[in-house]
Formats: structure tokens, sequence, C-alpha cells
């Protein structure tokens, strides 16, 4: 037989079925699977929140609290100004409950849904603590996948009690795409052979992989849909973004090969958010700093992870990469130590305007605690730091723009 080909009966690429199921604002759908009187209002939880002050960012903001403009990433004082705490206003409805962080009640939730999903699908790539990849090609068939993903969705529902949205498509990359066109609680279906024309009116930023910045820099190509991605020249797109450049494209024609497989541990984790625009206000930048710092040193710990290695990316206008990292004398577990080092290296771009910022760590070794959850590391494929950075494995936080893809931070909920 030639050297790739295909055997006799054995599925193609088309045929492949991809769920990409994704939890709805999940840290929050928790807090009110926890505290029921929460559900229809809005909710927000904050990474470095304590009750009753107005130091963190927010983590997670429930749908309810959006509509008053809240945001992840965004800090705490912010949010406050924008929609106070219940508990100071009991009976004005135009209020939040707010809730710190509680990753091990959120990891407790996820192991259930995990292994529901390993129930009901032969591979996985769980990406995140909410967010995974299922094939089920060997499960279903396209005539009824819609049936089969809403059973997917309704197990989650009846037997842990968070929302889901689920999308169906031929690869990893399209059926992302999917589970976010219709949230919350959506089902999007994309059968082979409506791919491309599924994502050609789709604004270029929802093409996996490509977050505000890059967005930005493809629009001054002229690239502002994935339509117009798709009939872009790819060999002008490799030459402003390096490898990925053509990643874009493919995926942008609907054309994504990769398996839905476990991925090994991660060489780094870092977390990473954008502002909508240069931001100026320094105090903003170290406040998101923190807590993406937060963030990364809490992730590491749950995972039994030491660094050597602490560092920081910052995007200036127009769009110029620049990343610091200092070296330490030996592997680490010190969540305080991450929020100093990085906010020593950040002090450089006090007075700069700032597009993004993130925090990373890297050089990583890993506990004799965690080797006997060393599966763990496998199901989340290198989550849940997200391999190196972000689902991509972009190398966490490179020194050039068409090296690194800027997908947002999962710590904070982006749906």
């Amino acid at each position: 037989m030639p050297r790739g080909a295909t055997l006799p009966g054995a599925p193609t690429r088309e045929d492949r079925i991809v769920l990409h199921v994704d939890m709805d604002a999940f840290y929050a759908s928790c807090e009110s699977l926890r505290e029921p009187k929460l559900r229809g209002d809005p909710v927000i939880v904050g990474m470095g929140y304590e009750a009753g002050d107005g130091t963190g960012a927010v983590a997670t903001a429930s749908y309810e609290a959006r509509e008053y403009g809240v945001e992840s990433a965004m800090g705490i004082s912010t949010a406050l100004d924008r929609v106070p705490r219940r508990s100071e206003h009991p009976d004005d409805p135009d209020t939040a409950w707010y809730r710190p962080v509680d990753m091990d009640f959120y990891e407790e939730v996820s192991e259930e849904i995990r292994s529901i999903l390993a129930e009901l699908s032969d591979t996985r790539r769980v990406v995140s603590i909410d967010e995974a990849y299922l094939d089920v090609t060997e499960r279903t068939a396209w005539p009824v996948a819609e049936g089969f993903a809403r059973h997917v969705k309704q197990r989650i529902d009846r037997e842990v009690g968070v929302p889901a949205s689920v999308g169906v498509a031929p690869n990893m990359s399209t059926a992302k795409i999917a589970s976010d066109h219709d949230k919350p609680d959506g089902l999007v279906v994309v059968p082979p052979g409506e791919v491309a024309a599924f994502l050609a009116p789709l604004p270029v930023g929802d093409i996996h992989g490509i977050g505000p910045v890059t967005a930005d820099a493809l629009s001054d190509m002229g690239i502002d849909t994935a339509g117009d991605l798709a009939e872009a020249d790819p060999a002008a797109l490799r030459d402003r973004f390096g490898d990925r450049g053509e990643e874009f494209y493919r995926r942008a024609l609907g054309e994504d090969p990769r398996p839905v497989e476990p991925r090994g541990k991660p060489k780094s984790l870092s977390r990473e958010s954008a502002f909508d625009g240069a931001v100026d206000d320094f105090d903003q930048v170290t406040e998101r700093a923190t807590g993406l710092a937060s963030a990364v040193a809490q992730r590491a710990r749950r995972r039994s992870a030491l660094y050597r290695t602490i560092g920081i990316k910052v995007v200036t206008p127009p769009y110029d990469v620049n990343t610091r990292a200092r070296s330490l004398s030996g592997p680490v577990d010190d969540p305080e130590l991450v929020e100093d080092v990085a906010l020593d290296l950040l002090a450089e771009f006090d007075g700069a305007s700032v597009r993004k910022v993130g925090v990373r760590v890297a050089n990583l070794s890993f506990s004799e605690r965690d080797q006997a959850d060393l599966q763990s590391w496998d199901d989340v494929g290198g989550e849940l730091g997200e391999g190196s950075g972000n689902e991509n494995g972009n190398g966490g936080m490179g020194d050039r723009p068409d090296r690194h893809i800027d997908d947002q931070a999962r710590l904070f909920d982006y749906e």
C-alpha cells in the first residue's frame, strides 16, 4: 500500500466527528450549584479576592454580570464600580454576588464532568478545567451527531448540574468555534461540506488561536473575516506571522488535521490578558498583572509544578512584544515570589502604553506527590496550564509576534 494511503473503510478527516464541550462561565456556575440562591443573579468570582475587599481580578463573570459590563481579567475594584455587592445593598437588584475562587471545589465538579466525558468518548483532550475535545467518530454518525451531542449536554446538566455549550464539526478548530457561536447552553453542528460556509462571515478573531493583537494586525492587512483570511495570500501571511500564518490560513479554510489525543506535561505555564486598546494607566496594568501572577502560581501549585524562571510579556503599540525573565537559584513553589518578580520586571514599562500583559513560569519540574496523577496531565493536554500557556502550544511568551498565538488566558473565562 502506498505510504499515506487510507485503509478501506477507515474514516477520512471529513468523516471525523469532533465535539468541543465548553462549560459556561464555569466558576460562576459552580458557585450557583453550591448556592442555588445565586441562580439568575449576577455572580462575580475573583482571583486574589477576599470577601469584603476590593482587590484581585475577575476570574469569571456570569452572563447576568456581563450585562453590567463586567469582564474577565477586569480588576475587582472596577467591577464594584459597575455593579456593587449584593451583601451591602440586599434590596437592590442592580447588584452582584461576589465570591472568591475556590479551585478545590471547581476541580471536584470538573472531575465529575470528566468522568461523564470519558464514558462517552474513545479519545479526548481536556484542555482546561472547563473545556474538552472528544472524538466520537466510533460512537455515533453524522446523521445523528446532533442527538449525541445533546445527550452529552443533558448528562452533564442532569448529573452535575452545570450548563455546557457544545460544538460539533469534523475537526477541533471548527468545533471550538461552533461551541462559542451560541453561548450559553448552546449546541451548534457544522457537518462536513458546510465548514467553509459556516466560517466565512465570522470575524477573524473567532478563528481559534487568533487573539485581539493578531486580529488587529490582520485587519491592518485588510483581513477582517474568516472568508477574507481564506482568500489571503498564504505567502504574505507566512511573511508576517511565520509558521502560524499558514496555520491561520488553513483553519480559515476549515482544515485542521490535529488528532484528538492527550498531550504530555508542559514546559511552562503562562497567563495573559489584552486590554481594550492601549492603556496608559500603569496602576491598571499592575492590577491586571497581579491577578495573572496569582493565577499562574496557583495553577502550578495545583499540579505540583516547581519553576526556575519567572517572566512577563508586555505588548506595546503598535504590536511590539517585549519579554523579560529572571532565573532563580533553584526550583520553587512561591506565589508571592511570582508576583514580586513579575511586578519588578514590569516596572520597566511604567509610563508606556500597554495593549497586553502576561506572566509566565518556566523550566518546570514536578514533585513526586503528583506522579500518581500524571494521567490528569495527559487528560488535560498539558493544561490546566494549556501546554505552554495556551491550548495552541505556542511556547508561552515568545519574543516575536510571529512566534506567538495570542489566545486569551484560560484562567479567565472569555466565552
